[in-house]
């Protein structure tokens, strides 16, 4: 993980720079100027991670400028990491110098917390991990109140729960989520707020159907399953697709089927190209999709992809790379019109932003 340039000073004008950045990508497509919602200045990120850097029998936390593997940057604190992760790091330091077995072939530091005030530490190792190690985890564990995950080549232990819990506020109602060690999840938990709200707030009030592409663990489907009459959602990852059914269960959403499949392979039973296995009882033909969601990686939507959100009236698109957002929106750009935009500054102090926009069929 390479460091940020944190200063706070500089926050409104890189956060209107990557407004104007936004603007001028998406001008050649007539789109409205974007909302824009900004993130908390400091504390921000609920997730971080660390190689270990030694200095005699010592380990220190080490970020590293980007390019650069060999000049390690010593941190005892970390300003855009949650006041959780700030609390927990020397305490767990603490821990790991006054106990070899801890610390013994320890080499990244992995955390894992919410809004809601839960934490996870993952440990990882270049040794396998015995009942020692296990032993005084647990202690470490119960001292620190988080659950604790050690990885060795091939190996995980679990003391507590392998998931952080997560309370999210949207228009009023509170969507508890289950987020998997290991597992994706939007690293800003203030502005995903903000996301949720504006999505739920484009979709609007509907009665028909919502296809949803790249759901995993459930962040967008939860609060979006009660704008719909029913909702049909996909995703390859399989402890995603895991956290998401127990998502929709804690929460007593039950008008969402969820099918392992990655968006082009869904994408290929639609245009009824062949069967899969997946959707056996599931009735393609029940569903009356008014609108599609998605939220893909970086890369975009491959160009098929692309062409399958054209069939519906409604695409809302969130992006984690406004480039490749802008290049799905040429491709659909004659037949559906940007009529809301939205800036997410998930990101701040890097040149990475989030976007979202609603197209509508012209």
């Amino acid at each position: 993980m390479s460091r940020p340039q944190f200063d706070p000073a500089t926050y409104a004008a890189q956060l209107d720079e990557k407004k104007q950045r936004l603007i001028e990508l998406l001008a050649p497509f007539a789109a409205p100027a974007p909302e824009v919602f900004e993130s908390p200045r400091e504390h921000y990120r609920l997730r971080a991670e660390f190689r270990l850097w030694r200095e005699g029998e010592d380990r220190h936390y080490a970020m590293f400028e980007a390019g650069d593997k060999h000049t390690p940057i010593l941190l005892d604190d970390f300003p855009i990491a949650s006041a959780r992760i700030n609390e927990l790091m020397p305490r767990l330091k603490a821990a790991w110098q006054a106990s070899k077995v801890l610390s013994f072939k320890l080499f990244q530091v992995e955390f894992l917390t919410t809004l809601a005030g839960d934490a996870l530490i993952t440990l990882c190792y270049h040794r396998p991990l015995d009942a020692a190690w296990q032993a005084e985890a647990e202690k470490l564990a119960a001292e620190l109140q988080v659950s604790l995950v050690g990885r060795s080549r091939g190996k995980r232990l679990v003391i507590g729960r392998d998931h952080a819990l997560e309370a999210l506020q949207v228009a009023g109602r509170t969507y508890r989520y289950r987020q998997p060690e290991g597992a994706f999840t939007q690293p800003n938990g203030e502005v995903c707020q903000k996301m949720l709200g504006w999505a739920f707030e484009a979709l609007g009030e509907r009665d028909d159907d919502l296809l949803e592409l790249y759901c995993g663990n459930g962040n967008f489907t939860l609060p979006l399953a009660t704008r719909v009459r029913k909702v049909l959602a996909t995703e390859i990852s399989k402890s995603s697709v895991n956290a998401a059914l127990a998502n929709l269960d804690d929460n007593g959403i039950d008008n969402v089927t969820l099918v392992r499949l990655s968006a082009e392979e869904l994408t290929e039973a639609l245009n009824e190209v062949r069967p899969f296995r997946r959707l056996a009882g599931i009735d393609l033909k029940s569903y009356e999709f008014g609108s599609v969601f998605v939220d893909p990686p970086r890369a975009g939507m491959d160009p098929d992809t692309c062409e399958l959100t054209r069939r519906f009236g409604r695409i809302l698109y969130i992006s984690c790379n406004p480039e490749t957002l802008a290049a799905n929106i040429a491709q659909l750009s004659d037949t559906h019109k940007v009529t809301r935009c939205a800036l997410f500054d998930q990101f701040p102090y890097t040149h990475h932003m989030e976007a979202g926009v609603l197209l509508e069929r012209r």
